[in-house]
């Protein structure tokens, strides 16, 4: 047996130590070596890239017992001989706002980036300088006037065109830094905004994507209010976006195309001509096909209409299923926006020939939606669609429409009773809740076409639809018995009225929401088809947005810093949050000779409850059997008693107005009011030219209206446009009142629509707004 050698013999492998001995010596040697070196460790090493990377390191710790150590290493750095150390200390400085506001303020860091900002030949430290200091007086502007103020020299005429002289200097990087600047600057005339394209017209043949987008942003931006410049604009922009198109990767591709179906959504014949470009590639990601189709139905004119309808007709047979779809309803698109549909007519007619049920299932919902359009070519379609078989028709939506075109043009439908009735009979093995819906209202509506062959069928349906287990299936059939019990003529109008044609189909998205995707330009909120507020989470919010705490509502507080706004609502497109960016169309003209786009607010901005939105006539038929009453009767309740009373005494005058000084209300509930109270008062004001000035910080304004009772449930905007919501409660009662203020610091206009739950008290509230406002800026 071999003798065992003793453990302390053996010879540990000096990088990778084994015991407790050699842990020891390492400790020993590292608390030597921190010994023999500075407080600083490497910051003041010769060599200018170790002082960098001790720099870097040292701020990268993010340790807030380390912020005395950080001060000095920074104000050194920011004064090094080296560039690239000054690169460092720039980025730095942002690090130490981030662990401690308070120090990298009261070490006067911004001071120092500014003045390296505006001296420093290296153009990296310049850009790094710029980058830290629009986070740093961002943040800060929530507390600090002098912050707000600082961020409004960034944008002012000798910084912006001081960088731009820079630009070629730049990395691509800070060059869309500086560009994104560049496009928030307010020139002061139309001389100005030249000298600015002319600065940056050789950027739109960069080869770098960001920078040629950055560059159009600026340029759009800037002419919004010169008409004619602005379309000379899209005509100089397209070339390179087009280029960029069929340069690079497909999700480059997908990125400029984005940006393209923005601009052709808001001037559709300027690229009309170039219709080819988007014409899909073997090669092209579905992703890519799906924009490029939206984009040929957008551009699609009296003078291409043809040959882009081909093009899509070749697609329906693509072996990729959800691009045949798509391309089967960009040419039902189309049609529905031209005057001379005969040939697309035959096109999609001729679809349902292919015998594929995806197909006929898109075809039918088109010609459905078609013939809601263009009733003359009812003849047609139907002569076609009488010989299609429902049994072949799997995908509900498309049986849905078959069963709808039965209903409403069954007297031209020989067997359209017949069909229905077989329909009906095979009502359980249907599990589709719209198909059931349709197929009621259908047989209904041929019951009054054609009575005696329908008869039986009704009866049959409406049986099925009271015992059916879905909610609204049963409902409906419900509500066709009792109309049917109460008068069939009075049933015939409710559920087979005359219809005008339909001129307009409603968009998916609201002009509204492209402007505000439009005020984002070169950024993600293009690509998602959204604004950002919509998909960033609240830290990358920005300091002026919504805050989501209404708890701690309270006025009176002198030190009251944080604002306190409404909670968003993303559920869909009309929702009154959202509503954040309605700009008109025309614009209005601003001082010193230039024009700047204005918002003007919808005016409907969310869906009024369903008994609001009826109409005298339908509320008389539902609520049918008891007197109905106009409008316009003057009867008072004094008369409905009997009580005799001929004449309305006239009202006494209202009472001062006082507010509440702690009013709470929660988005909900102010949500709701605001879809529900008419408008009170719609009215333009001005602001004095210190309030127009103060709005750099706009929540600067959140804490005037406050002092004054008048809180601020939600905003939003950027300037020039900035929207509130405000609202306030009548002293001593319950009633509330509701504000839409849209301001322009250009033109010191703000625009006031007034809801108000007492109306009587609208007009004084109005004036006591009115006077708050006039005093923002003054004191």
């Amino acid at each position: 047996m071999a003798p065992t050698v003793p453990s302390a013999a053996k010879s540990a492998s000096p990088s990778q130590p084994s015991g407790k001995s050699e842990v020891a010596d390492l400790k020993q040697q590292l608390r030597q070596l921190a010994g023999s070196r500075a407080p600083d460790r490497d910051c003041r090493d010769q060599d200018p890239t170790i002082r960098g990377l001790a720099l870097r390191s040292l701020c990268s710790l993010r340790v807030r017992n380390l912020v005395e150590y950080l001060v000095t290493p920074l104000t050194t750095g920011l004064k090094d001989p080296s560039a690239y150390v000054r690169m460092i200390a720039a980025v730095g400085a942002a690090k130490l706002y981030h662990i401690s506001a308070t120090a990298c303020i009261d070490a006067d860091l911004p001071a120092s980036l500014k003045a390296l900002m505006l001296s420093d030949p290296d153009a990296q430290v310049v850009a790094n300088c710029l980058h830290s200091l629009q986070e740093i007086w961002t943040l800060e502007a929530a507390n600090s006037e002098a912050a707000a103020r600082e961020i409004e020299t960034l944008y002012s005429k000798p910084v912006v065109f001081y960088l731009l002289n820079k630009i070629k200097e730049f990395s691509e990087w800070a060059q869309c830094l500086v560009l994104e600047l560049a496009s928030k600057f307010l020139p002061s005339d139309n001389n100005e905004i030249f000298d600015i394209m002319n600065l940056l017209e050789d950027r739109l043949q960069h080869a770098n994507g960001a920078v040629v987008l950055s560059t159009i942003k600026v340029f759009l931006h800037l002419t919004m209010s010169m008409t004619d410049v602005h379309q000379q604009v899209y005509e100089r922009i397209k070339a390179p976006l087009l280029t960029l198109v069929g340069a690079g990767s497909p999700e480059q591709s997908y990125a400029v195309l984005c940006h393209l179906h923005l601009l052709v959504m808001r001037a559709p014949m300027l690229f009309s001509s170039d219709y080819k470009s988007f014409y899909c590639q073997f090669s092209d990601p579905s992703y890519v096909k799906k924009l490029k189709l939206e984009m040929l139905t957008a551009i699609a004119n009296e003078s291409n209409t043809y040959e882009i309808v081909t093009e899509l007709c070749e697609y329906a047979g693509n072996v990729d299923v959800p691009i045949a779809r798509e391309s089967i309803r960009a040419v039902g698109k189309i049609a529905l926006q031209q005057y001379d549909v005969n040939a697309i007519v035959d096109r999609l007619l001729q679809f349902l020939e292919m015998d594929k049920d995806f197909v006929t299932a898109e075809t039918l919902v088109l010609v459905k939606d078609l013939l809601r359009k263009y009733p003359q070519w009812s003849h047609d379609c139907i002569a076609v669609v009488g010989n299609i078989s429902s049994k072949n028709i799997q995908e509900p939506k498309g049986k849905a429409a078959l069963i709808w075109m039965l209903g409403e043009y069954s007297q031209d439908m020989h067997d359209a009773p017949y069909v229905l009735e077989s329909l009906v009979e095979n009502w359980d093995e249907e599990h589709s809740p719209e198909v059931r819906l349709h197929l009621l209202t259908a047989v209904m509506k041929c019951f009054f076409k054609r009575p005696p062959e329908t008869q039986k069928a009704l009866g049959a349906t409406l049986a099925a639809g009271l015992s059916d287990t879905h909610q609204d299936v049963h409902d409906r059939a419900l509500f066709y018995y009792r109309l049917l019990q109460y008068d069939p003529a009075v049933a015939e109008r409710v559920v087979n009225p005359p219809k005008q044609a339909v001129s307009v189909f409603a968009d998916t998205q609201s002009s509204e929401m492209k402007d505000r995707i439009f005020d984002e330009f070169n950024s993600l909120s293009v690509v998602y088809q959204k604004p950002s507020y919509m998909f960033t989470d609240k830290e990358h919010r920005g300091p002026f947005e919504y805050s989501e705490d209404l708890t701690n509502l309270t006025v009176g507080t002198e030190a009251q810093e944080n604002v306190i706004s409404a909670q968003r609502y993303q559920e869909n497109d009309n929702d009154l949050l959202l509503s954040t960016s309605d700009k008109e169309d025309n614009g209005t003209r601003a001082s010193n000779g230039s024009a700047t786009s204005t918002y003007n607010a919808p005016s409907d901005l969310i869906g009024s409850s369903l008994i609001s939105s009826q109409t005298p006539a339908e509320t008389s038929l539902i609520n049918t059997g008891g007197p109905t009453y106009s409008s316009q009767s003057n009867f008072s309740l004094d008369d409905l008693l009997g009580l005799g009373v001929t004449e309305t005494p006239t009202p006494p005058p209202p009472p001062a107005l006082t507010l509440n000084s702690k009013p709470v209300l929660d988005p909900g509930t102010f949500q709701r009011k605001w879809g529900q109270l008419a408008l009170a008062l719609t009215q333009e004001c001005s602001l004095s030219p210190q309030g127009a000035a103060s709005l750099m910080n706009p929540q600067s304004l959140i804490r005037h209206m406050q002092s004054n009772y008048i809180q601020c449930i939600a905003s939003g905007g950027q300037p020039p446009n900035y929207k509130f919501f405000f609202y306030a409660q009548k002293d001593g009662a319950t009633a509330f009142f509701l504000v839409e203020c849209i301001v322009n610091t250009a033109s010191a206009k703000a625009q006031l629509k007034i809801k108000a739950d007492d109306g009587t008290a609208a007009e004084a509230f109005s004036t006591l707004f009115q006077s708050a406002l006039s005093k923002f800026g003054l004191s």
